[in-house]
């Protein structure tokens, strides 16, 4: 496993700090993250797995393997397996064979590729684990204090840009739902006016025009508010 320079790490920490500020979709983030990774650090596998908690499993999520046997979706439990023990116990582990580690469950996946030692460290935001991140090496390697602490930071780096795009998503459908409420209360005054309706009558008409047409509540309401617009507000 070559080594990097310093100076290679800070730049590699460098640009997946960029991409997590930049406009990529977080799946292209992901992706470059283990390309970067594997790159600086002379890893024939880097992996990115994703901590779903409702299941109580790590999923992975993104790989620059090429082989089609490593890229199949798969899923660990929490306490299981290598990667499993790193999400339970938030500490990074080193692997020096997989094969001769009774901790390691896919000895014959391992075999497949031919991987030999592994580094794995926890994602963390806020001292909480959200994913774990691996490398691999096909030669027997000690991975030093500097690897360690280079994967770390990495790690947390993308922990960042996933809590970030997290956040995000969690916003515009807030926003979304603001808008939408919005909408509707206005098309709903404009019924109660038009067809001398109750509030409730004039929900349970937009309600079931938005059945009857299949299409959203909030397009029915702009549909309103639009025809209203254009008759020029009468009723």
């Amino acid at each position: 496993m070559p080594k990097s320079s310093e100076k290679e790490y800070l730049s590699t920490l460098t640009r997946i700090s960029h991409a997590i500020t930049s406009d990529l979709y977080l799946e292209d983030i992901l992706k470059l993250i283990v390309n970067l990774t594997a790159g600086v650090m002379g890893a024939e596998i880097c992996a990115l797995w994703l901590l779903d908690e409702e299941a109580g499993e790590l999923r992975i999520r993104a790989t620059q393997a090429m082989s089609q046997e490593y890229l199949k979706e798969r899923a660990i439990k929490v306490g299981e397996g290598i990667v499993g023990l790193v999400a339970e116990e938030a500490e990074p582990l080193v692997i020096k064979d997989v094969s001769q580690d009774d901790r390691y469950k896919e000895k014959q996946l391992a075999k497949k590729e031919g991987l030999i030692s592994m580094l794995s460290v926890p994602m963390m935001v806020k001292e909480k684990v959200i994913g774990v991140i691996n490398v691999y090496t096909v030669e027997k390697h000690d991975f030093t204090k500097s690897d360690i602490e280079l994967l770390s930071a990495v790690a947390n780096q993308a922990a960042v840009a996933i809590e970030n795009t997290e956040l995000m998503v969690k916003t515009k459908v807030i926003q979304e739902e603001l808008e939408t409420r919005k909408k509707v209360e206005k098309a709903k005054g404009i019924l109660m006016r038009q067809q001398d309706l109750s509030e409730d009558e004039a929900y349970k008409l937009l309600r079931k025009s938005s059945m009857n047409k299949r299409i959203s509540m909030k397009e029915v309401a702009e549909a309103v508010i639009l025809s209203f617009e254009i008759s020029g507000g009468k009723k």
